[in-house]
């Protein structure tokens, strides 16, 4: 066979192994953008942008590879291969999450190892290999046609560079055209990746945890000044025919993990429920149930739903307080109520490292961490992310009543986890039939865990606690992404999932039971952030004091508006989702944009001063009237074999 040969020229052009370097991974890029990621393109601008977001990123770091010179070709390869890498990391992230991988997210993965097999596993397909053909495409040309490529120099460099930072502001230019001060105020990043591509983008992500890692050292105590006039001004005042009617009671919460709102009273074909406890107490007339109650998740998922359940704080718009501010003071429910005699514990069938909880607990004052060491983590009693509801539930019932009453406890279950798959022996229950199999599992796996739930009660009943124990169950995020939303349209009987219908699929259960207080169903629009100042009115705690930003949801002042952690918001009378205005009762674009302003701006602004709080760990220097601080270096979570409580003589 003869032996391909190209003009000399061209042979030993250093220059034409990188264009091809650059188009095959620009076309690959446009490709990937066009097919897995849902940016909300809605202009032409917008199209064009996404066209040549990619070119200035591969410019830039293909360019570097130029100075190497006898080592070019060997740079360059290795470099697609790391942006390869990390657009697929993007790409398989994306399609669970609906959103793109950051700094922090990769220290959460580093915390969090090992135990996130199945999911990760479930988001991978065959065909991915795809989005390294250009890699394998560069070897075989470095081997063959390009074997003996000219030495390169560094004028080759300047002219790279030149014209790589040329395209990025131009790209910026037009991008702040379409989106001004889109570096500065845009929570969601959809729109970074939309308008600067997903490589730029994380370059200002590492320009931005620079900037957050410096933001602690420079803050103090004059810059909680506007937060706490903000607060005094929203303050809504505790219902009266409502507060202290739980005062010296137990509590509970439990985490229903990843179960949203549909799930309620949904019947399968057959007419049977999905969840008949829930149900159940949503009409008992004897518990609060908040059917506009929504998720205000960030990255951080779970964790996010505990820090907004706990602190009344929004979470991170990147990575997770859990992991990357774990070291701050926070003043949050354990050790709010420490002060009124409460002890504390979590209990959770996973081990005390996933998601940072060994530490950030001691920061939020929790006595007691029952992890996976106090139960019994057999094969058949476990599943990838720790222990089934069923035995975990039943198992922390002497646990439990271990406690010194009064108690402040939560539990997070488990069970109910993406992607849903359930072992043949825990269910009879049927399966969806939706042409999704993530779909149709989640209805199997959510009634599993409304049956532990119901045993739990049982067993409350059974051990006396009941009557004198406010539970409080709540939805931490979504189960079923926006990735599903084919099968989801047939779930809810509708030709399309809009985004105003996709942003009612982000409303998550809220349960609320005080014995001896009558309860039904609420329809106010909440959120996550609302729940600490309601429970801890209902405990006959005024909140007036606290740096907090939730509305008590049974006061007459709450206000009837619930934000996203991307800067989107849901009201009573309007949506808005990536900066359009649709009317809540019709679900279409409203024909006045101006609809919403009022309470984007007040979004914006709340989210802001959340952020100043917990990048500059400002609740240091702030102390509720009546508060007494904890000290997190108090607190030590031995194990079954050792002292696991507060070492300090308070215990």
């Amino acid at each position: 066979m003869n032996k391909i040969r190209l003009p000399k020229k061209f042979n030993n052009s250093h220059i034409t192994f990188f264009a091809i370097a650059v188009i095959l991974f620009w076309i690959k890029t446009y490709a990937a953008y066009q097919i897995e990621f849902n940016l909300g393109i809605d202009n032409n601008l917008q199209k064009f942008l996404l066209l040549i977001n990619p070119l200035s990123s591969a410019l830039f770091f293909f360019g570097f590879a130029l100075l190497f010179k006898k080592r070019t070709k060997l740079v360059m390869i290795i470099t697609n291969f790391l942006l390869s890498f990390l657009l697929y990391a993007n790409i398989a992230y994306y399609r669970f999450f609906n959103d793109f991988i950051t700094v922090p997210v990769l220290m959460q993965t580093k915390t969090n190892a090992g135990q996130l097999g199945d999911s990760a596993l479930s988001l991978m397909s065959p065909f991915d290999i795809l989005y390294f053909t250009d890699f394998f495409i560069l070897i075989a040309l470095a081997l063959t046609v390009f074997k003996n490529v000219t030495v390169t120099n560094r004028k080759s460099f300047k002219i790279v560079l030149l014209f790589a930072i040329t395209t990025f502001l131009f790209n910026l230019g037009l991008a702040e055209k379409d989106r001004p001060q889109l570096l500065s105020r845009s929570f969601d990043r959809n729109y970074l990746v939309k308008y600067l591509g997903a490589y730029n983008f994380t370059i200002y992500d590492v320009i931005q945890n620079v900037k957050s890692s410096s933001q602690r050292a420079l803050a103090d105590s004059s810059d909680i000044t506007d937060v706490e006039n903000y607060r005094k001004a929203n303050y809504a005042a505790p219902n009266p025919d409502y507060f202290a009617k739980a005062k010296g009671m137990n509590v509970i919460y439990i985490s229903m993990e990843s179960f949203q709102s549909f799930m309620i009273d949904y019947k399968m074909p057959d007419g049977q429920e999905v969840t008949p406890f829930l149900n159940s107490l949503a009409h008992d007339g004897s518990t609060f149930y908040f059917d506009n109650f929504y998720h205000q998740t960030g990255q951080g998922k779970t964790s996010d739903a505990e820090f907004l359940m706990e602190n009344s704080l929004y979470p991170m718009a990147q990575g997770a307080v859990f992991v990357n501010k774990a070291q701050n003071t926070y003043q949050a429910m354990p050790s709010i109520l420490k002060g009124q005699g409460y002890s504390s514990a979590v209990l959770h069938g996973n081990y005390k490292t996933f998601w940072n909880r060994n530490v950030i607990y001691k920061a939020f004052g929790y006595d007691q961490f029952f992890d996976a060491e106090y139960y019994n983590m057999t094969d058949e009693n476990t599943k990838n992310y720790g222990m089934k509801d069923k035995p975990f539930f039943k198992e922390s019932i002497p646990l439990l009543e271990s406690l010194k009453q009064p108690f402040y406890t939560k539990f997070i279950s488990l069970s109910n986890h993406f992607p849903f798959e359930m072992d043949p022996e825990d269910t009879d229950f049927p399966a969806g039939d939706y042409g999704d199999t993530v779909v149709n599992q989640y209805f199997q796996s959510a009634h599993y865990m409304d049956q532990a739930f119901e045993q739990f009660f049982n067993d409350l009943k059974a051990n006396g606690m009941y009557d004198n124990t406010v539970i409080v169950m709540y939805g931490d995020h979504y189960g079923i992404s926006e990735n599903h939303n084919e099968a989801m349209a047939k779930v809810l009987g509708v030709d399309e999932i809009t985004p105003a219908i996709n942003a009612k699929l982000q409303r998550v259960p809220l349960f609320i039971h005080v014995p001896g207080v009558k309860g039904g169903v609420q329809h106010q629009v909440g959120g996550e952030v609302d729940v600490r100042p309601t429970v801890l009115h209902l405990l006959g705690t005024d909140t007036k004091d606290y740096m907090e930003f939730g509305s008590d949801l049974l006061s007459p002042q709450h206000r009837n508006w619930a934000l996203f952690r991307n800067g989107d918001f849901v009201s009573s009378d309007v949506i808005q989702i990536k900066d359009k205005c649709y009317a809540d009762a019709t679900g279409e674009l409203m024909e006045n944009p101006e609809a919403c302003k009022d309470i984007s701006e007040k979004v914006n602004t709340e989210l802001q001063m959340s952020d100043e709080i917990v990048y500059k760990d400002l609740l240091r220097f702030y102390k509720p009237e009546g508060y007494t601080p904890i000290n997190p270096n108090d607190y030590e979570y031995l194990g079954p074999k050792g002292r696991t409580t507060k070492t300090t003589e308070n215990n």
